[in-house]
């Protein structure tokens, strides 16, 4: 796959030179479809694209998505791509703002649905190869875009990004170089009693060791293997984690990684306590651009929900007492589209 990945990504660099950004420049909406990456496990992916057409407001489950479905790419060169992973149980669907913001700036925005992770499906998370699985899911989203005939040629190689939340957020910094130790997360949750949300978010599907102390994700039983998870993708130059799932990081790992990250960690996080989590990655990326938000719960980075969004971590469309999600998103918006326009260039 290196080989392969090396010459797609040449073409794509010698072709680049001959695009414009004629018609992008106009383009302030945010097209969508679906796409199916085959393999062993097919893949749902949410294409979020920049078109001329004019957007409407699409109910899409518990959402109100400002979309031109169908629509016509505009044509020239993509400012870039950025990928998005949601986080534990979601859908590709969970921060459709933030992606059509970043659609209307110019980008192509692939959101999968993680296969095994999702809101149908959580075989993955007892499986042994979540830490593993989850970022590898998405570099084979990565190499079909690559070598996709409509969208490879218009995508800039330098120019690849990454976004994630939660679980998403650990992906993504795995994507950078952050190398996880499954070993942690079972000694983590041996130890500490303040961290439930993390610990039980396998929604019962533990590993119990009978001493009555919180017991260990699934995901982390002995199939998981021992030693380093290591699944960098140097294809992605800039990552920005939300609220970030890293307990299972090794301080080293992260400290080693060399692309630029935002990190946003939410001040009134019941799901992910930060000081175990966001702070592992502050603490040991210093170079990292970090904001705690304040009053803001774990899924205050999600778009808001028009119905309630029950979970093994809580309600996903509730809001801690004085947070007002809806104003908040547009800023969140701003902040992540600026972060790529510096970094990815």
């Amino acid at each position: 796959m290196t080989n392969v990945r090396t010459l797609l990504m040449r073409g794509v660099l010698a072709a680049s030179t001959l695009l414009s950004l004629t018609g992008l420049a106009s383009a302030q909406n945010a097209g969508f479809r679906t796409l199916t990456v085959t393999g062993e496990v097919p893949m749902t992916v949410a294409l979020f694209y920049p078109t001329a057409v004019p957007a409407r407001t699409i109910p899409m489950g518990p959402w109100q998505a400002l979309l031109a479905p169908g629509a016509p790419a505009a044509q020239g060169q993509l400012k870039g791509l950025i990928l998005l992973s949601h986080g534990l149980g979601g859908s590709e669907m969970n921060h459709h703002n933030l992606a059509t913001h970043l659609a209307g700036d110019g980008y192509l925005v692939a959101a999968l649905r993680h296969p095994g992770d999702n809101w149908e499906d959580r075989s993955m998370i007892s499986s042994g190869r979540y830490f593993s699985e989850r970022p590898r899911q998405v570099s084979r989203v990565l190499d079909a875009l690559l070598a996709s005939p409509e969208w490879g040629s218009r995508i800039p190689a330098e120019r690849i990004g990454a976004v994630g939340h939660s679980a998403g957020a650990y992906t993504v910094l795995a994507l950078a170089g952050g190398q996880a130790e499954p070993q942690r997360a079972t000694q983590h949750c041996r130890t500490v009693q303040d961290d439930p949300g993390f610990c039980h978010l396998a929604k019962g599907a533990t590993v119990a060791d009978g001493s009555g102390k919180p017991a260990a994700p699934a995901v982390d039983a002995p199939s998981s293997g021992a030693g380093l998870v290591s699944v960098a993708d140097a294809c992605i130059r800039a990552v920005v984690a939300l609220a970030p799932m890293a307990v299972v990081f090794t301080p080293e790992s992260l400290a080693a990684i060399k692309v630029p990250v935002r990190l946003m960690m939410a001040q009134q996080d019941a799901v992910l306590n930060g000081k175990y989590h966001g702070a592992q990655v502050a603490t040991n990326l210093p170079g990292a651009q970090t904001t705690t938000v304040a009053s803001a719960g774990h899924f205050a980075f999600m778009a808001q929900s028009t119905m309630p969004m029950p979970s093994a971590a809580g309600d996903a469309a509730a809001n801690p007492p004085g947070f007002d999600r809806k104003a908040y998103l547009p800023e969140l918006e701003r902040q992540v589209s600026s972060f790529f326009a510096a970094q990815l260039r």
